[in-house]
């Protein structure tokens, strides 16, 4: 069952809209009925100004960001960076976009341990090469090969894990990094098979109401990977699975109704604060390039926004 979806009162609007042009434009588009060729207009201020523009300026001349393609205890790297540049919604055609990721498909490599692979044909990790898949496709260079790859292993309950071959079991974390990255190639592509498997990994979220363990039906408190819990909700995600980040990609996936996700649905209504907002539960730990919001336990825009979105979505399904 739905929930009808109360319009975020004005304050709530207000404070959201008080904020970086990344934030803004998303606001502008979603919740607040901006006009195109204004939402256009605010969008093509990330490239420029505020948190995109600072991004973009941090690329190195070897077509890195944080020192390589992808670094231990680090949330600097190109993939992390390129990813939260997706994030932002950053211009895929605007010329600093384009200079960009120039730049990653020219110089940016695996390194040794990969055959200096290129940046846009991933390694050998879902997880990883699921969110290279996802910036590829929207920065315009998606990689067939790629793709084809992570068809490939698609385990038999439908998700994926890094732990595979030896695990037959998936992994929430692994398995949306992959949706996320077929969803863009998808919408870049048309590829049919790519939808196919990508509905088959949305039904392994679906079967366990987006958190909870098949076999008993009961919640998955913790991540058994670093202990984070499921019900607290971070920005950026990276490649933590949390009920947000699940509800988010369905969202974005413009996924049919289903009432599996309603349980899920309810646990994010409930975490709103008294003042309309949502907060940054905690974060995962790394190095960074810069804070863009507030310290744990405060009120988060960036989580505002995606939890205002998903009930927006979820109470416009019949």
């Amino acid at each position: 069952m739905t929930s009808k979806f109360a319009q975020p009162q004005a304050v709530t609007i207000r404070w959201l809209l008080d904020s970086d042009p990344a934030i803004h434009w998303q606001v502008m588009r979603d919740l607040a009925a901006g006009s195109p060729e204004a939402v256009s207009a605010e969008r093509a201020r990330v490239a420029v100004e505020g948190w995109g523009a600072r991004l973009l300026s941090l690329q190195g001349p070897d077509g890195n960001w944080g020192g390589g393609a992808w670094v231990h205890r680090s949330w600097a790297s190109t993939m992390e960076t390129l990813m939260l540049l997706r994030e932002m919604g950053l211009d895929p055609t605007s010329p600093q976009a384009r200079r960009a990721i120039d730049l990653v498909r020219e110089k940016s490599n695996w390194g040794e341990w990969h055959g200096h692979a290129p940046f846009f044909e991933g390694e050998t990790e879902p997880c990883i090469n699921g969110r290279v898949l996802a910036t590829g496709a929207y920065f315009g260079t998606a990689s067939d090969r790629l793709a084809e790859r992570l068809l490939g292993e698609q385990l038999a309950d439908g998700g994926w894990n890094c732990a595979a071959p030896e695990s037959k079991r998936s992994s929430f974390n692994s398995t949306l990094c992959v949706l996320e990255g077929l969803l863009e190639y998808e919408r870049a592509t048309g590829d049919g098979a790519v939808r196919v498997a990508r509905l088959r990994g949305e039904e392994y979220l679906l079967e366990r109401g987006l958190f909870k363990s098949k076999a008993t039906g009961k919640p998955i408190g913790r991540d058994r990977k670093g202990g984070h819990d499921w019900r607290e909700f971070v920005f950026p995600p990276r490649w933590r699975y949390d009920i947000l980040w699940g509800l988010d990609y369905l969202r974005k996936a413009e996924a049919a109704p289903d009432e599996r996700a309603a349980e899920a649905v309810a646990l994010l209504a409930a975490r709103q604060q008294p003042d309309g907002r949502w907060r940054l539960d905690s974060v995962h730990p790394g190095k960074v390039h810069f804070r863009m919001e507030g310290h744990t336990g405060t009120a988060s825009r960036w989580n505002t926004l995606r939890a205002l979105r998903v009930l927006k979505w979820h109470s416009a399904q019949p």
